[in-house]
């Protein structure tokens, strides 16, 4: 795994953006510099934010990467709009064992980045507006992990959206379990897309098996820990949004096709590949680009999926924008760089000349936008271009 690959599924905030630091600054020792810091901006909907991280396991079939595994282990966050969790902690944005192990895959010495908190309240009683919540699903990137779209993620549970990222385990650079296990996916990364493409979509397919599951009143992870006060009837199975950055965004559309639970997907900045792309998909799907070489013009597969698809559509392109602006990455990426020697151009050509606040708005605008148009019936910020958001240009 090279470091550009590690280096472009980071996530953070840059120094000029952050909130301040996570704690009491340490005292440096003569020779040895201040470690970076980062916390994500807070999310800015009417709601807290809770948290609850489950382990799964699907012994309906082994570990499709390594076999000598007796079954397919993942591990997912669920973040919903929380009531009275003030006094309990928050959660980390990456568990502290992934944590020590990513950046340790990054060529990073111990102690010289601090990864930040969340802003997730872990077990919070559900709250929130009154009702079932809509669900969304969220994949990552390939050799990413769940942590990477927290941004996002958060925001749209502080608006009363109910959540569920996803590591798929071995394709992601780190996953930490109960008891700090860390799995890790192959040296230089996952390079069989097609494969990984499918095991991800059997992944999610589990998943909303297992969220079917705690909607019952069972639970459906490992470990049995009740799970948070009122999160049984939080679920709203009817409506059912996904959406992925990169390899996540062919992730959700590969997996709409195949099982009609998804209401509504959108891909950032994601291709398309496998049966989708000559059959298209009959509900409401948002695409999102970059100019030049992410631009749907450069890519047949992508254009293909895009003629295909016969619900409603949106093709977004953000201008300045690159790969990875479309996550926490834009705003961890300028502030690690130097530690890494990127130069200002290798630097660019990850995050783009978008400004990160430009960014992080477009990424809480749009999602959520498209999430409350097709699971709540409302918002208008889609229907045409919007003085508020000038970069981004729009085709239907």
């Amino acid at each position: 795994m090279n470091r550009r690959t590690l280096l472009s599924s980071c996530a953070g905030l840059t120094a000029a953006m952050a909130l301040g630091p996570l704690a009491p600054p340490a005292v440096a020792r003569p020779g040895q510099e201040e470690p970076v810091r980062f916390r994500l901006p807070a999310p800015n909907g009417p709601y807290p934010v809770g948290t609850v991280a489950l382990h799964l396991a699907d012994t309906t079939r082994p570990d499709p990467w390594v076999p000598s595994r007796p079954c397919r282990e993942l591990m997912i966050s669920i973040w919903y709009p929380a009531r009275g969790g003030a006094a309990r902690p928050t959660a980390p944005w990456m568990p502290p064992a992934a944590a020590d192990r990513y950046l340790g895959l990054l060529g990073l010495p111990a102690g010289r980045v601090r990864l930040g908190g969340t802003h997730g309240h872990e077990g919070a009683p559900v709250g929130g507006p009154p009702g079932p919540l809509p669900v969304v699903l969220y994949s990552p990137g390939a050799n990413a992990s769940r942590s990477f779209g927290t941004g996002i993620v958060e925001d749209l549970a502080s608006h009363g959206f109910l959540v569920v990222t996803v590591d798929h385990t071995h394709d992601a650079a780190a996953v930490a379990f109960p008891g700090g296990r860390v799995e890790t996916n192959p040296l230089g990364g996952v390079s069989d897309y097609a494969k990984a493409l499918a095991v991800r979509t059997a992944d999610i397919r589990f998943v909303l098996d297992r969220l079917a599951v705690l909607r019952s009143g069972g639970h459906p992870g490992v470990c049995r820990t009740p799970p948070p006060t009122g999160m049984r009837g939080a679920l709203d199975l009817r409506r059912v949004g996904m959406f992925g950055h990169s390899l996540g965004g062919a992730t959700t559309a590969a997996t709409m096709l195949t099982d009609g639970r998804i209401t509504a997907g959108a891909s950032l900045d994601g291709g398309a590949a496998g049966p989708v792309v000559d059959a298209g998909l009959d509900r409401p799907f948002l695409v999102v680009d970059t100019p030049g070489k992410g631009s749907m013009e450069s890519n047949p597969a992508l254009r293909a999926f895009w003629s295909h698809l016969r619900g409603w559509r949106l093709h977004l392109t953000v201008r300045g924008a690159a790969h990875q602006s479309f996550g926490d990455d834009v705003l961890i990426l300028p502030l690690i760089a130097p530690l890494l020697g990127m130069s200002p151009p290798d630097l660019e050509e990850e995050v783009g000349t978008i400004p990160g606040h430009r960014a992080q708005a477009f990424q809480r605008a749009y999602p959520r936008a498209f999430f409350d148009l097709h699971l709540r019936g409302q918002g208008r910020l889609l229907d045409g271009p919007s003085p508020g958001f000038p970069e981004v240009d729009y085709a239907r």
